[in-house]
């Protein structure tokens, strides 16, 4: 019983540490980065990669060694909706993540990046997106929670 809880604890502590990196760079991205607000960016998204490391390594032992059992999760269309979401987001973080990353050439001379208005209206749409879907997993999350799609 323990074991559960704390694997649901740690569930959680993934998840918000998903949204809060999001929002981080959502707040913190600019047209006009400063070096500072780049390197925060830059940690911020090693971050972000931590905690989605966490929620899936967390996650599957959650659905194969505790909670309901696999055969529920597996059987359930929502389990299936909500990783889909999950592995969507994964996918639109890679054009954000690869620009924070070269960006580091700069960022370690002192330099600030320059970002150009495209870029930044391409990573800001992809960090809204990302939420959007984050959301639409929580629901997902919390209709299976229930038993609802089975």
């Amino acid at each position: 019983m323990f074991t559960s809880a704390l694997f649901a604890f740690l569930h959680f502590v993934a998840v918000f540490g998903i949204v809060g990196t999001i929002f981080f760079e959502w707040q913190t991205m600019s047209r006009t980065p400063t070096v500072a607000a780049a390197k925060r960016l830059q940690l911020c998204d090693r971050w972000y990669g931590a905690s989605a490391t966490m929620l899936l390594i967390v996650g599957f032992l959650r659905v194969f060694y505790f909670e309901k059992g696999s055969t529920f999760y597996m059987s359930n269309p929502l389990f299936h909706a909500k990783l889909g979401l999950f592995v969507l987001v994964g996918l639109l973080s890679i054009y954000p993540t690869v620009r924070f990353i070269k960006w580091g050439p700069q960022t370690r001379q002192g330099l600030a990046p320059v970002v150009s208005e495209s870029e930044y209206q391409r990573i800001m749409t992809l960090l809204r997106l990302e939420v959007v879907l984050l959301l639409a997993a929580a629901l997902c999350a919390s209709l299976m929670a229930r038993g609802i799609g089975l």
